[in-house]
């Protein structure tokens, strides 16, 4: 199931919005390669953290 800013897992609730955007952004393109949704939400999720860790350390 494709989610969005206003409809997203549960888990996203109470991360900063620009980091579950990010996630939600991840996740989906997860469930359009075929992963699975519990695994496309953890990776959205974990991937999101590091891009926006790495672009803190970048500058």
């Amino acid at each position: 199931m494709p989610w969005n800013n206003g409809d997203y897992p549960p888990s996203y609730k109470n991360q900063p919005k620009k980091i579950r955007e990010k996630a939600v952004e991840i996740a989906n393109a997860l469930l359009s390669d075929g992963a699975d949704e519990g695994v496309a939400i953890a990776t959205g999720l974990k991937n999101a953290r590091e891009y926006f860790k790495h672009k803190k350390s970048e500058q």
